[in-house]
This record gives C-alpha cells, structure tokens and sequence, in this order.
C-alpha cells in the first residue's frame, strides 16, 4: 500500500494530526518505541497556562482552550505568578506582554492563596484560567479517533532511511518498508535527527531536560491551592492528589535520548522549594525527567520544508506542545491539506510558525 501521508512520531504533535486528517487521507502513524508518547508526551507536568510559553505561544494556547475543556479534558487549578521586590519589573514586563489578548491576569497579595508563603514573596499576578489538563486521556482520545477512523499504527518502527522517488517516499524501519506519498516529522527531540535520514537540513530543534519531582510535606500541599509558578523562571509547583509536584524549572541542552533526572536538579528543586514556603520536604517518591525540543526563536515549526519536496515539519513544540494540541493538529492540518482553518482557529497568524522563516534571508 502507499499511504497518503506517514507521520514520524506517535506523541501528542502526531497523534493529534493524524487523527485530523485521517477522514481526509490515508494515513500511517511510524512510533519508534513499543507504545506511543513514551517520552515528552508521557512525563508532561499536566497543566494549561495560556501564559505558558510566552505570548507567541498564547494564540495556539488559548485556541486549544474550548476543544479541551469541552472534550473533558481540564480541570479547574489556577496558577499564581510570585515575585520579590526585586522582580517587580519583571511582573510588570509579565502583565503588559499580555495586555489586549484574551488571557485574564489579576495583581493579588500571594500570601493570601499560597499558606506558608515566605514574606519577601510580596507581589503575586493570578492566572485563574490556568487547569490540570488529563495527558493520557488527550493523548489516547487521538489515538481512538485515529484508529477508528481506518488509520495504521506502527510501533518499534524508528525511521532509520527514506528516499523520495517519483513522488513517493521509500520508508525504511526495523518494523518494515512503508510508502507514502508525504513524510511529516513530528518526532519531537528527534526531529532535526530525522531530517538528517531523510536528506533533509536540520532546523536547530535542541531538546532540554526538564527534571520533575513528586513531593511528600509537611504540611501536605492544599488541595485548593493554584499552580505556583517563580516569574523569573526558577520553579514552579501545584498541588496532585495530596502530594506536590515541583520542577527547578531547568532546561539543560541536551541530545536526543531516553532522558532520566539528576540528583543534582533534584536536590535544587527542593532548596528553591523551601526559599518559597515554610513546607518541610519529607520524601522524594517520583522522580522524572522528560525532553523540551524548541526551535532557535523557541516557537513551533508547521509547514513543508522550503527545499526537500513532500517533507512536512510538526515539530519544537517545546514544552507546551499539549496545551496547544488542538491548535497545533488543525494549524498543520490546513497547511498539509491545503485547506483553510476552520473556527476557533482562523484567527491564527500560521505564518509566524511556517518552517520556511528558517531560510536564509
């Protein structure tokens, strides 16, 4: 058979497109592991900020708002934006890079959300709209629809070579041969890895190890309390079935691999825990770590290369690649189709995410 279009990469970047075009075309999802979303997608810090990668990022954020709140998808969480004295104006560079957008930010005293605040932390900006967000459940919801729908899995098929002959592509795994008229890579740390296979010229996606640990204090984590997020970027934290799940918020380059925590990142984590809040840490029972692939202007990469034909990249969603999913599906979509985006989307600028401003000049 030759499919219309095999994806590379079965995380929450592939699984999400293949399941919006698959009504549209035949298509082959190629996983490199056993099980789809092993890595990015299946150690996610689960929560939605429409603040979340900055403001280049908050269209596809905020887009992607009714799709996953309406699939059941969110539950309610907050998130509280902390500072010192010393940061006021990063706080105040914070609010204004979102004036005028749809994201919703309050000024708020944070020792009246966060108990056992430590009292430098004097300024606070809530982000109400910010939710747990259910990974698995999004995650398997496009796999169904995918397979429902006629398309084709294969796992422990890492792309190890593909040419492109009269049109089509000659794809090469330890899984098999495949062919297919489109290669799109969303193998997400593995991209600019891919691209290489295919003939293709890397973009610089670099991926970052993000560490994450689950917590046991004392006191417990309230169960009311928001996500706690450091505006200068060195922590955030929020509250998960009584425990407390906590990241250093470190991003340390790193190559493509099955990436595990540091102790050394760990150990941070906890001392930049405790500068916050008057919390004990008792134990460490999680530990993980996951890949963060962005490209060099740190947003997504959607779009046909500029120079190797029926190559099609879905790629450097960084670390907001599921809050954005739907977005991110129905923006690659319309541009692998050709056909224009349908509401909540439209309003989308796809031209700041298209992988030919990567060009030279």
């Amino acid at each position: 058979m030759i499919h219309d279009v095999a994806i590379v990469g079965g995380g929450i970047a592939g699984a999400g497109l293949a399941a919006a075009i698959v009504g549209a075309a035949r298509v082959l999802l190629l996983e490199a592991e056993a099980q789809p979303g092993y890595h990015s997608t299946g150690r996610s810090a689960a929560f939605w900020s429409e603040t979340y990668g900055g403001p280049g990022i908050q269209p596809l954020t905020s887009a992607s708002g009714p799709a996953l709140r309406d699939g059941g998808f969110l539950a309610p969480l907050g998130s509280l934006h902390v500072g010192r004295a010393a940061d006021a104006a990063q706080v105040d560079a914070f609010v204004d890079s979102f004036a005028g957008t749809a994201v919703a930010l309050e000024r708020v005293d944070p020792h009246q959300r966060v108990p056992g605040l430590r009292p430098d932390w004097t300024l606070g900006v809530m982000e109400a709209s910010c939710a747990y967000i259910d990974v698995a459940a999004l995650h398997a919801a496009y796999l169904a629809a995918f397979r429902r729908a006629g398309g084709v899995i294969a796992t422990d098929a890492a792309l190890i070579a593909a040419q492109r002959k009269a049109g089509v592509w000659t794809i090469d795994t330890p899984a098999g041969t495949f062919r297919a008229r489109l290669l799109v890579n969303a193998a997400g740390a593995w991209a600019d890895a891919v691209a290489g296979r295919v003939g293709a010229a890397p973009l610089g996606i670099q991926p970052y190890r993000r560490t994450m640990v689950q917590l046991r204090t004392e006191p417990s984590a309230p169960a009311g309390m928001p996500l706690v997020a450091d505006i200068a970027g060195r922590f955030y934290f929020k509250p998960e079935a009584g425990r407390l799940w906590l990241s250093p918020h470190d991003e340390t380059p790193v190559g493509p691999h099955d990436v595990a925590p540091e102790e050394v990142d760990v150990a941070q984590a906890i001392d930049r825990l405790e500068s916050v809040v008057d919390w004990r840490a008792v134990a460490v029972e999680r530990r993980w770590a996951g890949l963060r692939s962005f490209a060099p202007d740190r947003l997504p990469v959607y779009g046909f290369d500029a120079r190797v034909p029926g190559l099609f990249w879905c790629a450097g969603q960084g670390g907001f690649g599921i809050q954005t999913a739907p977005a991110g599906a129905a923006v690659a979509a319309s541009l692998l189709l050709g056909t224009p985006l349908a509401a909540p989307y439209a309003g989308i600028d796809v031209d700041r995410y298209a992988a030919r401003r990567f060009l030279p000049g």
